[in-house]
């Protein structure tokens, strides 16, 4: 669940609170009962954590990777493959 952020208009306490987002959002303070608003972009921050997003981002090239697959019907004369004797 998302944290939302939210500030009181009357006393300015700012606060955070776990929410759906289909929840609507809070309307009365806590401490005052007064009206609030939500805050957009509150302080969260993005954790990469590990060698990358995902295990092929920037790997090394091996030497089999350079050249391109042979087919394996090349032999019997496929009418489609481009290594064709």
């Amino acid at each position: 669940m998302p944290t939302y952020e939210y500030e009181c208009a009357n006393c300015n306490k700012v606060f955070e609170v776990f929410q759906k987002i289909t929840d609507e959002p809070l309307k009365n303070c806590p401490k005052c009962n007064k009206k609030i608003k939500r805050l957009i972009g509150g302080v969260s921050g993005i954790i990469f954590k590990g060698s990358g997003f995902y295990a092929t981002d920037y790997r090394k090239l091996n030497k089999s990777d350079t050249k391109p697959a042979a087919c394996p019907l090349v032999k019997e004369g496929c009418p489609i493959c481009p290594h064709k004797k």
